[in-house]
């Protein structure tokens, strides 16, 4: 399983419309094939950044979604809002069961 978290600084005076696009998208995306858990979340200290929070079953469904009517709608409307660039990253459970298929490297 893939865990995708999206970090998003918005314009204050915008984040209602945010949450507009959120709330009218999300069910959408938790329909969408290998979507598993979406949730947003709102930071603790700055009331205007949010981070979305999903779960897919491969980075090959997360890149499926990404090239969707659905993401080509949601995503140019949401990035027109921020008043900073994303910060975006995919990450796997760590351990014995990890995808990756390759060693870390040895330190030196």
């Amino acid at each position: 399983m893939l865990t995708r978290i999206v970090r998003m600084t918005f314009q204050p005076e915008k984040v209602v419309d945010f949450l507009a696009i959120f709330r009218d998208s999300e069910n959408k995306i938790r329909t969408m094939p290998g979507c598993r858990h979406l949730e947003l979340w709102q930071d603790a200290d700055a009331s205007h950044v949010y981070c979305t929070h999903s779960h897919w079953d491969s980075a090959a469904d997360l890149d499926n979604y990404r090239r969707s009517v659905l993401f080509g709608q949601v995503w140019p409307a949401t990035k027109r809002l921020f008043a900073a660039p994303p910060l975006a990253f995919s990450v796997y459970p760590a351990g014995p069961d990890s995808p990756t298929t390759s060693s870390p490297p040895t330190p030196q």
